[in-house]
C-alpha cells in the first residue's frame, strides 16, 4: 500500500553531449545553446546546457519505473530553475533524480513530488506528478 512519505528508487543519469544531439534530432530542438560552446558562453551560459524538455524527460523517469507503465501518470508539471551543464567530455553531467509520495487520495490517485538535480544543486522546481494506481 502506497503511503504519505514513500520514497521512490532514485535514480542517477549521465548526459553526455552526444545525448544532446540525439534529443535535438528528436525534438528538432537545434538552439546553439545546446550544441555550441562559444554561443552558449557568447549569451552568458557557462558551457552547452541540457535541453529542458530532455531533463524534464529524465526527471519523469524516477515515477514511470516506479508504477512501470507511463499511461498511469494522468499530470506531470515542473518549472525550470537552472541548467544541466554538459562538459565536452565522455562522463557529461550526472543527473540526480528522486521522487517521494506527498498525497494518497480516496480516488486512486497519488501526487509525487519530484527532485532533480546537478551539481548539488536544484535544477527543477515544483516537479510533480499525478498517477492513478489500481
Amino acid at each position: 500500500m502506497t503511503a504519505v512519505g514513500d520514497e521512490l528508487p532514485s535514480l542517477s543519469v549521465q548526459v553526455t553531449r552526444k545525448d544532446l544531439v540525439r534529443y535535438a534530432g528528436a525534438s528538432l530542438d537545434f538552439n546553439p545553446i545546446h550544441w555550441n560552446e562559444p554561443f552558449a558562453k557568447e549569451v552568458g551560459l557557462p558551457d552547452v546546457i541540457a535541453h529542458g524538455m530532455l531533463t524534464m524527460a529524465l526527471a519523469g523517469r524516477v515515477v514511470t519505473q516506479w508504477v512501470s507503465d507511463p499511461g498511469k501518470v494522468l499530470q506531470y508539471g515542473v518549472r525550470f530553475t537552472r541548467p544541466v551543464v554538459v562538459p565536452n567530455d565522455d562522463k557529461g553531467a550526472t543527473v540526480e533524480l528522486a521522487g517521494k509520495v506527498r498525497e494518497v487520495n480516496e480516488d486512486g490517485t497519488v501526487r509525487v513530488d519530484i527532485t532533480a538535480k546537478f551539481d548539488g544543486k536544484t535544477v527543477l522546481g515544483k516537479a510533480q506528478a499525478l498517477l492513478k494506481l489500481p
